[in-house]
């Protein structure tokens, strides 16, 4: 089924195109006439600009997901990429060789690849036209279903999900390109008998999500996927556990810190893709009381979804939507975040400290990045969501902001990335002159042409060399909390990219390339 989709998906070529033409005619005498026009020429011009900072930005943070690709590779893009884990899954009977590998490694973890799954959704839903502008929402749909499909065919039965391909452990041992990988890929499972309702509650979400992506354009896939997502949300609500309890040895990776924010943030997905209130009731009732009451703001990320939930619900709130009318469950997530936002905007009397002297949030040394990205995708839906429906007060304490305010911090933390920074760098490689050239990443770091085994691979890893091929559109970890920033491939606490982080990027940026009222409801789209 996997490559029949994905083949549908590469056929797919854009339908339409939106040419907006402004035409300003009318000439009007005097000196007020042109000292105006030219301060509207000067602002026109400003905001041309920044939106095709960011058009370009976007064009090519969107490769990343080529650069990430396991599988048979259709119409490849990438010349230093080809064909890679061709027989993951195998000893099971399954068809694990698509998906992604999520960052510098050769592995596939399910929890953060379903969590990239739903935030390229999200985008897509919410910016979809924006892409659409500059030809990137093809790609974008192809590499959500490259994902999706790997997710469809990991769930084989209702309780049944496979969630990693490949040892981590074993993986760590070497250095050498997809391509030729020499290690075992074992594949790990969560069931009944060995819970994992965080990671089946986010694949829930992925597939829910990706459902409304596709239900225009491929009714049955989008019945398919949707159909999965309600089967894996049931079993991660009746068999309650954490996957890194049942699977300790992944802790070291991807360590789960609960499970309740998954189940929040399925739930509210399923209810836009089925409008079904059981879904609602789920988020406002007894589990908001277990898993949404939390002391201040959290920060948004592939291992607590529960900010991301709080603004999909206040959606709901903004909107008036009939099923979360009357109900104070879903106006307490609004207030909740409206909290985050207030922590966010610099000015606000609640404003987090949890930021750097340049104005980035930053929150831990490891993959800085994630969260001043994250905060910032969040910031710009709310404000895109308060300008579409007609609230434009945010009030923080005695102190009453706009949605340009919110929008004007998502645009900070992107100049940030883009290399409006101490250190005058791009984290987003290959955007811009001057950007990270020694990625930790093994395909990247290895030449085309070169012959490793598992350990002759380690000379380029420690080699002084920028890496011979450029991994485009990797966002690297990031600076530290001073905004230093040592480009070494032996340094992955700051240059090692991934595939999550990407689809929050994607989301950014392509929320800044235009400035378009969201639809009311995610199922229009």
């Amino acid at each position: 089924m996997a490559k029949g989709v994905v083949k549908q998906r590469n056929s797919r070529r854009c339908l339409w195109c939106i040419v907006a033409i402004v035409i300003l005619g009318g000439i009007a005498g005097g000196i007020y006439y042109v000292v105006k026009k030219k301060i509207l020429d000067k602002n026109s011009s400003s905001t041309s600009s920044l939106e095709d900072k960011y058009s370009d930005a976007l064009k090519i943070a969107m490769q990343f997901f080529d650069v990430q690709k396991s599988g048979k590779l259709v119409d490849d893009k990438i010349p230093w990429r080809g064909n890679s884990g061709l027989k993951d899954g195998s000893q099971a009977k399954l068809d694990l060789s698509m998906g992604m590998y999520d960052a510098g490694d050769n592995v596939k973890f399910g929890f953060p690849m379903a969590f990239t799954a739903t935030v390229l959704s999200w985008a897509i839903l919410e910016y979809g036209e924006h892409m659409e502008h500059i030809n990137q929402r093809e790609p974008a749909e192809n590499s959500l279903a490259w994902i999706t499909d790997f997710l469809l065919n990991a769930h084989p039965s209702q309780n049944v999900l496979y969630i990693q391909v490949g040892d981590p452990k074993e993986d760590h041992k070497c250095w050498e390109k997809p391509e030729k990988m020499t290690t075992k890929r074992p594949l790990k499972l969560v069931n009944s008998s060995k819970p994992g309702s965080d990671v089946a509650a986010e694949t829930a979400a992925a597939l829910a999500s990706a459902s409304l992506v596709f239900k225009k354009t491929d009714s049955t896939y989008s019945s398919t996927l949707l159909k999965h997502a309600k089967q894996l949300f049931t079993f991660a609500d009746k068999y309650k556990g954490s996957y890194t309890k049942s699977h300790p040895e992944v802790a070291t990776y991807y360590n789960s810190k609960g499970y309740g924010d998954e189940l929040l943030w399925a739930a509210s997905w399923l209810y836009h893709a089925t409008g079904d209130t059981t879904y609602l009731r789920y988020v406002t009732e007894e589990n908001a009381d277990k898993y949404a009451k939390v002391d201040g703001p959290t920060w948004f990320s592939w291992d607590n979804k529960l900010a991301g939930a709080q603004v999909l619900l206040s959606r709901l709130s903004f909107f008036g939507d009939k099923g979360a009318k009357g109900n104070s469950g879903i106006d307490d997530y609004k207030k909740s975040a409206d909290e985050l936002m207030c922590a966010l905007l610099p000015d606000s009397p609640s404003a987090t400290a949890s930021r750097t002297k340049s104005g980035l949030i930053w929150i831990t040394k490891w993959d800085s990045l994630q969260h001043p990205v994250g905060s910032a995708f969040l910031a710009v839906l709310y404000s895109d969501y308060m300008r579409a429906s007609d609230n434009e007060i945010l009030s923080c304490g005695d102190d009453s902001f706009e949605p340009s305010d919110l929008r004007k911090f998502a645009q900070s933390q992107a100049d940030y990335v883009l290399g409006d920074n101490p250190m005058d760098i791009s984290y987003l490689v290959g955007y811009g002159d001057k950007y990270p050239e020694f990625v930790h990443h093994r395909g990247a770091s290895i030449p085309v042409d070169a012959t490793t085994g598992c350990t002759e691979g380690f000379k380029w890893l420690s080699s002084k060399k920028p890496n011979p091929n450029v991994a485009m559109g990797a966002l690297v970890g990031g600076p530290f909390k001073n905004e230093s920033f040592i480009d070494s491939r032996n340094n992955s606490m700051q240059t090692e990219p991934t595939t999550y982080n990407s689809a929050v990027l994607v989301g950014l940026l392509s929320s800044l390339v235009n400035t378009s009222s969201p639809v009311k409801s995610l199922n229009e789209n």
